[in-house]
């Protein structure tokens, strides 16, 4: 084992206390990776490094915030804490205040800290590389003397606001397409290469779930996902690196038997009953990239007119086929640790099987060319965690998340 060249250092983030790496770390966020998906590209033999990391170094199972959508999980990650301290909760929200839906991409609305940040003031060297350029600025909030880019936006990078240029160039790969596998393989491309130059301190990678969105696991296109990933990933660790892997959510398939989606569309519901555009529908899926899942998930918020039955409407929500759980706010907020002043009265959790949506003239499945697939519900939550190198000192019955995942790499890595 290497020799830690500050023993005893640590930084504090959240009310955690994280020790000094003793060697680089990257922490890899592997957009919609079910367990499933890892276990099936090893049975198929094309996932030889994965193999050996979950033979020789640590394989387990924790659980991702819900609602199960990258914005909330990425950034739980990378605080090591939940939603209702680092305030995202979703993709998308109602700003009550100001009378507006909006995209929750702005780092005003981060309420925390990164741990990364505290890294990175305290004198890490730190690279944060994602897939979609949504996460870039909440990710990088607060980091100083940092590379932070995204791939989508590779050919637009600046040192004053990337702390990188020349990216394309130094990977020999041109810019990928945001529907492809290979914007997530430009990530893992780029995190070879600037490792290899750069040689990081903490260094955070994030991809997407195009691929697990059209995919089933052990499907050949997901085992080709998996085969790439297990490349790179074989790659860093030659480098030396501690490399520790989760996801910020897991992917089921949304349909009946014959493959049509199983939709349940609320706003349509509530007009009905209640009159037409008195409850406000909210689904934290959406965001600038909804050909693969046409904004339908499986967690839904609502915001109720003054004066209403609420404990009726409830009742009769909990009627309806497909729908798994309906919560007040209040309960919402303390079951899944969501900030209370950020979702509505009431919010909708659809089953495995079932999405949410609200109108169908508000959702264009045009680009859908595979059965539906998506997140956001409790059925997603279960995510693998893996590291490198063996682990101590965790209790058996202690409940893992995703967002503990620096914690077991600093702290409890043999």
């Amino acid at each position: 084992m290497s020799s830690n060249p500050n023993p005893g250092r640590t930084v504090t983030a959240n009310g955690r206390e994280y020790r000094w790496m003793d060697r680089p770390l990257v922490i890899v966020c592997v957009d919609g990776c079910e367990a499933d998906y890892i276990t099936q590209a090893i049975q198929a033999g094309v996932a030889p490094y994965l193999d050996e990391m979950c033979k020789k170094g640590a394989s387990l199972l924790g659980e991702c915030v819900v609602p199960s959508f990258t914005n909330p999980n990425n950034l739980s990650i990378v605080t090591g804490v939940p939603p209702s301290v680092h305030g995202i909760c979703g993709n998308y929200f109602y700003d009550r205040e100001n009378d507006e839906e909006v995209m929750m991409n702005d780092a005003k609305y981060l309420r925390c800290e990164t741990l990364i940040a505290g890294f990175s003031n305290a004198g890490a060297k730190v690279t944060v590389i994602t897939a979609k350029d949504k996460l870039r600025t909440l990710l990088g909030k607060g980091m100083t003397t940092a590379m932070c880019f995204s791939a989508e936006k590779v050919d637009q990078l600046t040192e004053a606001q990337n702390g990188i240029t020349g990216v394309l160039e130094l990977v020999g790969r041109p810019k990928p397409s945001v529907y492809s596998q290979d914007l997530s393989e430009f990530v893992f491309a780029a995190g070879v290469k600037i490792m290899a130059k750069h040689r990081p301190d903490i260094m955070y990678l994030s991809t997407t779930d195009y691929v697990q969105h059209k995919h089933a696991p052990g499907t050949p296109k997901a085992n080709d996902f998996y085969r790439m990933m297990n490349g790179y990933l074989a790659e860093l660790d030659a480098m030396g690196v501690t490399i520790a892997l989760t996801a910020d959510h897991g992917m089921n398939a949304k349909t009946d038997a014959a493959g049509e989606p199983q939709i349940i569309y609320l706003q349509d519901w509530f007009d009905a009953r209640i009159g037409t555009g008195k409850a406000r529908v909210i689904l934290p899926v959406t965001d600038p990239y909804v050909a693969h899942h046409g904004s339908l998930g499986s967690f839904a918020t609502a915001y109720l007119p003054e004066g209403i039955d609420t404990q009726k409407v409830y009742a009769e929500l909990r009627k309806l086929s497909g729908v798994e759980l309906v919560l007040s706010r209040a309960d919402a907020a303390a079951q899944f640790e969501l900030p209370a002043d950020r979702i509505g009265d009431v919010v909708i959790v659809s089953e495995r099987l079932f999405v949410l949506g609200t109108s169908p003239a508000r959702h264009d499945l045009s680009g859908l060319d595979a059965p539906l697939r998506s997140h956001g519900g409790v059925s997603e939550q279960r995510v693998p965690i893996l590291l490198n190198r063996r682990i101590e000192g965790v209790a058996p019955n202690r409940r893992l998340r995703n967002f503990d995942i620096f914690d077991l790499a600093l702290n409890h890595a043999a």
